[in-house]
């Protein structure tokens, strides 16, 4: 039985298995290769994980960057 890998990509809001020791449990994807990059959305500080090892401690993508940039669209539409 082979697990489903998840999607994720740069940009993206996920949520990990164990939270950041601010309390904060959104981490924003900002560099991908053979490592990721996530930076704490509380803190702000940044850490470098291998990829297999995000893999394993990533939960869920909570909001993804195509669904932010449509958000943001929107806000600025009403804005004006």
């Amino acid at each position: 039985m082979e697990m489903e890998r998840k999607q994720f990509e740069l940009g993206d809001i996920v949520q990990m298995k164990k939270q950041h020791p601010c309390g904060t449990n959104e981490m924003e994807i900002i560099r991908m290769g053979m490592d990721i990059r996530i930076k704490c959305t509380g803190c702000k500080h940044s850490v470098l994980i291998p990829r297999a090892k995000f893999e394993k401690n990533l939960k869920k993508v909570l909001r993804s960057a195509a669904e932010r940039q449509q958000d943001e669209g929107q806000n600025n539409l009403t804005a004006e």
